[in-house]
């Protein structure tokens, strides 16, 4: 039987430089957040801002037992402002001159009273969808043409701040289109930058600087039919707040999987860990990460969706677009299992309570390997889940034969909790070697060969 043909198609991902309007905003928002956090690390907010002209709003909710004053947030938003590398009002925004209007308000009572239950638990502070995505495509688990954009705006900052380019200004954007040959990519096959200039700086030495730039950035990817488009209209001086008003939250999708997978819709910038459209959807790129990394999917999208002051979520999905080594509902059961997705355990676990989201506004929330749910995990899922139904099993009355060591020799479907199965389709199971000891061994045989 003759193989089907290959599909081809184009996907296309865009990426924006730390002085666009609306980055400044979200990085406003966020460096909020921060100060906020340092000082009481339970403060709860929902902070936002919005720049047009020469002038700055910052408005929202905290609620916070020691919150910034007013005077404070401005000062703030000035120091962001400046970081980005505006100076004049002419060319954006002027860090000095600008006018910044703060409106703060109490968390809502009605709010809180979900957020923080009579009973002590932390429920989720909405209902929402959130979603998270991995693949196995490039180093960062993301789609190459997204990370091949945010390379492309990387080396336009890098540039300016080095002072390499020295007449490029904050604002910029890049846009990159590869083509996949069924799940492959292939070749770039066009790629697009606007990068704002200083008004002396003739076109064509930007044009030609900036392409040479690309070029390097995106290396063998291009090829010689790739599409060129490098300040499109011509000129481009004014930028930032006075060429188009920003406001947070608007490039999460840049900022997050570049259209390729779903997004709830939520903006994150601004918000804290109670907010579950903001840490859910870290936790579940933490399980989408984890999925791909132990080799279960090429790629895997898990969708989460909560009811506002329920602590658990009321659904967890999982699509691998047919890549899933075992079937998806199945996966969907182990990522529950695994990962504990009330808002409580995951601010914990992503530690959201510390400072740590003006870098993501600038560079982006997923990709960075440092980050708290981008650390690689090669914990065997299958190893894991087996040690836990047979620590249950020991506990309970008639447990099975053990081994020397002292675990469990077999386990069958009558140790598993309601609702559970083990993975990999079998409704029950015989350990023939003890997965806690063979566990165990590869952690001590890990830690002595990184100790070497």
């Amino acid at each position: 039987m003759a193989s089907k043909p290959s599909t081809s198609r184009i996907v296309t991902c865009e990426s924006m430089t730390t002085g666009h309007p609306d980055k400044l905003c979200d990085q406003i928002s966020d460096a909020l957040l921060d100060a906020h956090l340092v000082r009481d690390p339970y403060t709860r907010c929902g902070i936002e801002a919005a720049a047009s002209g020469n002038e700055v709003w910052v408005f929202g909710q905290v609620a916070s037992r020691d919150p910034l004053s007013h005077s404070e947030i401005e000062q703030l938003a000035r120091r962001v402002i400046r970081d980005i590398g505006y100076e004049s009002a002419e060319e954006g925004i002027d860090p000095d001159t600008c006018t910044v209007r703060v409106t703060i308000d109490p968390q809502s009572g009605d709010i809180a009273m979900g957020v923080v239950r009579d009973d002590g638990v932390l429920g989720a502070s909405d209902q929402g969808i959130v979603y998270g995505y991995a693949t196995n495509e490039t180093p960062e688990g993301l789609p190459l043409p997204l990370v091949l954009a945010q390379r492309l705006t990387r080396a336009l900052t890098n540039a300016r701040t080095t002072g390499a380019i020295p007449w490029l200004r904050p604002d910029g954007k890049a846009q990159v289109s590869v083509r996949y040959v069924g799940d492959t990519p292939h070749e770039v096959t066009a790629f697009v930058v606007s990068a704002q200039h200083r008004a002396e700086t003739p076109i064509d030495e930007v044009r030609s600087t900036i392409e040479a730039l690309a070029r390097e950035a995106l290396g063998s990817w291009v090829t010689p039919d790739t599409q060129v488009h490098i300040n499109p209209t011509g000129r481009f001086v004014v930028g930032g707040p006075l060429a188009d008003s920003g406001l947070t939250g608007r490039k999460v999708i840049a900022d997050t999987y570049g259209g390729v997978a779903h997004h709830g819709g939520g903006a994150f910038s601004g918000k804290d860990g109670t907010k579950v459209d903001r840490s859910a959807a870290y936790a579940a790129r933490q399980a989408a990460l984890h999925l791909v990394r132990s080799k279960l999917a090429v790629r895997a999208e898990i969708a989460i969706a909560y009811a506002i002051g329920v602590d658990k979520p009321v659904a967890v999905s999982v699509d691998t677009f047919g890549t899933g080594t075992i079937p998806d509902e199945q996966l969907a059961e182990l990522v529950a299992l695994k990962f504990d997705l009330r808002p409580a355990a995951m601010i914990e676990r992503l530690e959201l309570r510390t400072p740590i989201f003006e870098r993501t506004a600038r560079d982006g929330h997923v990709g960075h390997a440092d980050l708290p749910w981008e650390l690689e995990n090669t914990v065997d899922p299958k190893t894991e889940f087996l040690k836990r139904v047979a620590e249950r099993a020991g506990a309970s009355q008639g447990a099975p034969g053990r081994f020397p060591c002292g675990h469990l020799q077999r386990l069958g479907k009558e140790h598993l909790a309601v609702g559970e199965h083990f993975p990999y389709g079998a409704q029950g199971a015989e350990l023939l070697a003890c997965v806690v000891c063979e566990a165990t061994e590869a952690s001590a045989t890990a830690t002595k060969g990184g100790r070497a």
